[in-house]
């Protein structure tokens, strides 16, 4: 097992972690490196149970004996260990779960292998808030919908908050990037998906109603947290849906959405 003591900010392989911002890490190390922050025990636990493959761990120094176990299968990986305080001027923030890895980003499978042989799937268009992102791939793991597809602005489901807020959820749910709509819906209807686009609209239906007979596969279609849905999207659907509200509300937040819709059109 490779456990470096830090004992330099500036010694080498300690790149991917220093600074570790938000908007540091989705401008640099990730999309540039093929990186992704995982972030604790248990969310790099299921990173490595997924097949991902890590290129080094940082630890707090009480965290070294649970590091040394997740890397049993990994003895060429480096374990840095330092400091709370050591790690917090490393990072810039407090590493109050003990432990972050950098993980090697997996390529990404086509649309036709994520959805072959799926039941309900969720597509988020455009969804910028890293924080939906992620408690959407924790509903979708929840209430047991088979996979993500996600549009190319839609926001990053392995930054770094995505991964936290999901617990991990994001590294077990199948997910990956779709075309344009005009590649994309031909793609999903060919496989025998009835799109279904959660939206305010005149002749939608109620999910209550859509819900009690829905087509055997059902894509629940997500917009953005401002705007909602494209009209691209809309014209895609095969049927409009709306959640029921009350006292003048007209729409929940896209994540509670979600969740309502996922728990409304289980199998």
């Amino acid at each position: 097992m490779q456990i470096v003591p830090i004992t330099d900010l500036d010694q080498p392989g300690l790149a991917d972690y220093s600074r570790l911002t938000d908007v540091a890490l989705r401008r640099v190390s990730e999309p540039a490196n093929g990186l992704y922050i995982a972030e604790s025990a248990k969310v790099i636990g299921r990173a490595l149970d997924a097949g991902h493959r890590p290129r080094s761990v940082l630890v707090q120094e009480q965290w070294l004996p649970d590091a040394t176990r997740l890397l049993k299968d990994w003895p060429d990986v480096p374990i840095y260990v330092g400091t709370a305080a050591l790690l917090e001027q490393l990072t810039g923030y407090n590493l109050h779960r003990g432990a972050l890895a950098a993980m090697h980003r997996p390529d990404l499978q086509s649309v036709a292998d994520i959805i072959r042989g799926a039941r309900r799937i969720v597509i988020l268009e455009d969804i910028v808030d890293h924080t939906n992102v992620g408690a959407i791939f924790r509903s979708v793991a929840g209430l047991g919908a088979d996979a993500v597809l996600i549009t190319p602005r839609c926001a990053d489901p392995l930054y770094r908050r995505s991964v936290r807020v999901s617990m991990g959820t994001v590294l077990q749910v199948p997910w990956t990037r779709l075309p344009e709509w005009s590649e994309a819906t031909p793609v999903l209807h060919d496989n025998g998906f009835h799109l279904a686009a959660l939206a305010l609209a005149d002749d939608a239906v109620s999910l209550d109603v859509f819900a009690r007979q829905p087509p055997e596969r059902v894509a629940i279609v997500l917009g953005t947290e401002g705007d909602g849905l494209s009209r691209h999207a809309l014209s895609a659907a095969d049927t409009i849906v709306t959640i029921p509200m009350l006292h003048g509300v007209d729409s929940l937040n896209v994540a509670s959405a979600s969740a309502v819709a996922l728990y409304a059109l289980r199998v």
